[in-house]
């Protein structure tokens, strides 16, 4: 009688964790390079088409105040991974002070940080990713060592290597990974995200009746632009253009797999940038200023569409502030996975903003916006702090001033409207404050309490050598 029920309480056990992993979604991210937030349909470009995107919009959600931590790439990953400020994790600059990780640095993400891969793989997912991984390449730093069970792809920038460089080349050849070896040097640009689609749909079909997770960080449309020969040559706007509607195509392939698969109800699908667009190669940020490698609007905020049917409501917007951030304490409550409460990161869960909860508003307080290791902005509602500072690079920068934004009615941060509204000011200066003393400013040599070291390898070598 006992073993019967034994097996009866075991059977129940097992029917419950089924039905709870049922119920949860698998999730995908698609995160472009230096794409701009006027450059797809849903945010208002009439240079590229992409019906693809349009559609996933019309079936999903718009954030219109969605944010990375960073202008460039290396940061704004780093947050995406860890929840954090680049700050927090010691990654918003390489040893050397530059803003992003090269071949062969000494910086790479801390094996002690807790990834989104991580989370949720710990939670009974299976995850991968394809594409571009730029926070280290050394062992101890690359992705299979933080969470994924599987990478293809690209570990840093695609000009980082000798394709379009003159000879003598300033790089080592541009390495092609499968989990952490070496395959190809020197891959075909222009077939990188046809492979990268097709690397997609084998992991999506081959995980169909588990919880997945895949992270698809595409190489493009980061300089040099490469497109395969269905799209390169055909846009509107040059090899720009090829790119991102080859992204486009990209898109639509993955979301018709989730059809096909019976696997869009029960999938969360996020579309976005690192950072804003590089205007010099062709990206449009319009109607924000500025764009790549900036902290005006144009640099850190980006587009986002995010698609679930079942779970996310169609064809409709959200203004509330959000981040890259979010989506790691997002993600993990959905899945039902623990994080550590005594490790601190900056994300906050969004799911009501997801989700489409009535009544449901942004659950930062504030938003800061860093240039490597200072401080040059806070957001708080509706109002944008340019703080005075003085800029970190070109010859003899001049010192920029204090001056207060709304976004709202001053999306492109042209009327400064500080003398008419003091107490703002007051309120926004005490938010810089705090997060100073947090993690740190370095114009004010303040070193942040706040912050965590970045991991390190002494005898660094690149993955390949000339």
């Amino acid at each position: 009688m006992a073993q019967r029920i034994l097996v009866c309480l075991t059977l129940a056990f097992a029917l419950l964790l089924s039905t709870v992993a049922e119920d949860r979604p698998n999730f995908i991210i698609i995160y472009c390079d230096d794409l701009g937030y006027n450059d797809i349909g849903p945010f208002g470009s009439k240079s590229h088409r992409t019906p693809h995107l349009d559609r996933m919009a019309g079936e999903g959600r718009i954030f219109t105040d969605f944010y990375v931590t960073s202008g460039v790439c290396s940061p704004s990953r780093s947050s995406l991974m860890t929840g954090s400020y680049p700050q927090r994790v010691g990654l918003h600059e390489n040893e050397s002070g530059q803003w992003v990780l090269f071949p062969g640095n000494h910086r790479g993400l801390n094996p002690d940080e807790t990834t989104i891969a991580e989370a949720l793989r710990d939670s009974g997912y299976t995850t991968a990713i394809v594409g571009k991984w730029h926070l280290g390449d050394q062992p101890e730093f690359l992705p299979t060592r933080h969470g994924f069970d599987s990478y293809f792809g690209i570990p840093f920038s695609n000009d980082m290597g000798h394709q379009d460089r003159p000879k003598p080349y300033k790089y080592p050849p541009l390495p092609l990974l499968r989990d952490e070896t070496v395959i190809e040097e020197e891959p075909d640009q222009a077939q990188l995200t046809k492979r990268y689609t097709a690397e997609s749909i084998a992991f999506i079909e081959a995980n169909k009746d588990r919880p997945f997770f895949l992270y698809l960080p595409h190489t493009m449309p980061h300089w040099p632009q490469y497109s395969s020969e269905g799209f390169a040559g055909k846009s509107a706007n040059g090899a720009w253009g090829d790119t991102v509607e080859e992204i486009d195509w990209s898109t639509g392939e993955i979301l018709e797999t989730l059809r096909r698969l019976d696997l869009d109800g029960k999938t969360i699908v996020i579309f976005t940038s690192d950072n804003g667009g590089a205007m010099n190669h062709g990206a449009s940020n319009v109607p924000l200023s500025g764009g790549k490698g900036t902290t005006l609007e144009g640099g850190q905020r980006v587009c986002m569409v995010a698609w679930g049917p079942g779970h996310i409501p169609g064809g409709t917007r959200c203004s509330e502030l959000a981040t890259t951030m979010d989506l790691l304490p997002t993600f993990a409550g959905m899945a039902d996975a623990d994080l550590d409460p005594d490790r601190i990161i900056d994300g906050r869960d969004i799911a009501p903003l997801l989700t489409g909860e009535e009544g449901a508003t942004t659950p930062h307080e504030a938003f800061f916006y860093y240039f490597r290791g200072q401080l040059q902005a806070v957001r708080s509602g509706p109002w944008k702090l340019r703080v005075a500072h003085t800029p970190m690079r070109g010859k003899n920068p001049k010192p920029v001033p204090a001056a207060l934004f709304h976004l709202v009615s001053d999306i492109a941060e042209r009327t400064d409207v500080s003398r008419e509204n003091p107490d703002v000011v007051i309120e926004l200066s005490a938010h810089a404050e705090r997060i100073r003393a947090e993690l740190g400013d370095s114009e004010k040599g303040i070193e942040g309490s706040g912050q965590r070291a970045p991991g390190h390898v002494e005898n660094s070598k690149p993955l390949t050598s000339n």
